[in-house]
């Protein structure tokens, strides 16, 4: 079976894994990514890190940065030169990139399927509604991240079928439980973008007001990171503070050796919350116990393998930190059970094996009914 890939995603050498075990599931996978992709921490560049058994080209793109207009100039020409009998549109249904890649694999008689992680029924202006209504109508199914986005999709109008399947999980490999560290100070960890809505801000003024000794690792970027820095100054911690910055997907796993306890503490906008929090899994994985505000999907993701507080609540998430800093036995019952749900749950073999399933399926129904217009 020959499947063709399009994912900006790809370009993270860390989202890598998942590729290689798809195509070890007798799968001829060709995946296209832009030589980078631009976003608030800045540009990352192509990473090649995971390439066994697939093909991962480089294809170029216009408005590089821009998530609704980027698209693909030579698309259209790579696919008639592999022929693959499904399009995989790693991508939302109201961007143009998707539009795109879906019109050329009718041109060519392929099936398509596109994936979504949008939790929050939003309306866009035309041209995006008209694209995105098409999308639906047009397409053979569809991947939600979480069963929120998967509800999203029939609240907007999508028929056809579904899955709730993540994009991607992490990889045993890679991600895994280091030994304790009792030379080193209890060390709280975020690892993400560093802007609002991800409510780093509430971890600082948690952190002021947790007593005895501890330390902060910060590992990201973006346009709030200055504003951190002055806040961390403000409350007279800027000294337990270490800022890494944005790293190379490939450095981040060992980031998590370097914590006791990962923090996610978003907050829901008007127009955002929490769609996923892939770094959970990572830290789960790391048998690193884990702390998530309420925001979206994280207690979902979270299960029963960690605390949740409510987003905003700075004591609540203050007294988590501390819960899990000063009882041993807590932080090693957490790092434990989120260990078991990752690797019951989010593995790279365990998304590819249910993605590869999808594709089986569709081949199954026989051809598609939809065509391009």
């Amino acid at each position: 079976m020959r499947v063709l890939m399009l994912s900006k995603a790809c370009v993270v050498g860390i989202y890598q894994p998942k590729l290689e075990a798809i195509a070890r599931r007798g799968i001829d996978l060709k995946v296209l990514a832009p030589p980078s992709w631009k976003d608030e921490r800045g540009e990352q560049i192509l990473e090649r890190a995971h390439t066994a058994g697939y093909q991962l080209q480089s294809i170029p793109i216009r408005f590089n940065g821009s998530f609704h207009l980027h698209h693909y100039p030579t698309l259209g020409r790579e696919m008639s030169a592999f022929q693959p009998q499904i399009v995989h549109i790693d991508e939302e249904p109201y961007n143009l990139a998707t539009w795109q890649a879906l019109y050329q694999a009718r041109r060519i008689g392929a099936k398509a399927l596109f994936f979504t992680w949008q939790n929050i029924k939003r309306t866009y202006p035309p041209p995006f509604s008209w694209g995105e209504s098409w999308v639906y109508r047009k397409a053979d199914y569809a991947l939600a991240g979480t069963d929120d986005a998967a509800d999203v999709l029939r609240a907007k109008g999508y028929t056809g079928p579904v899955s709730t399947i993540p994009q991607f999980g992490a990889d045993e490999a890679l991600f895994q439980p280091a030994p304790s560290r009792p030379d080193r100070p209890f060390t709280i960890g975020y690892i993400g973008r560093i802007v609002p809505a991800k409510g780093v801000d509430l971890l600082l003024r948690a952190l002021a007001a947790l007593d005895s000794d501890w330390r902060l690792r910060l590992v990201g970027g973006g346009p709030a990171l200055g504003e951190m820095r002055t806040l961390a100054g403000a409350l007279g911690i800027a000294d337990r503070v270490t800022v890494v910055g944005q790293l190379p997907s490939t450095e981040v796993p060992a980031q998590y050796r370097e914590i006791d306890v990962l923090v996610l503490p978003s907050l829901t906008g008007d127009n955002w919350k929490e769609q996923f929090g892939r770094v959970l899994v990572e830290a789960m994985a790391s048998g690193v116990a884990v702390i998530g505000s309420d925001s979206g999907a994280i207690p979902g993701v979270i299960g029963a393998a960690g605390l949740i507080v409510p987003e905003g609540d700075v004591p609540a998430l203050t007294r988590a930190i501390r819960d899990v800093k000063e009882r041993a036995a807590v932080r090693a019952d957490l790092a434990e059970r989120g260990r078991e749900r990752f690797l019951s749950t989010f593995t790279n073999d365990s998304i590819a094996r249910e993605t590869v399933a999808v594709y089986r399926g569709l081949m199954e129904r026989g051809p598609s009914s939809a065509r391009a217009g």
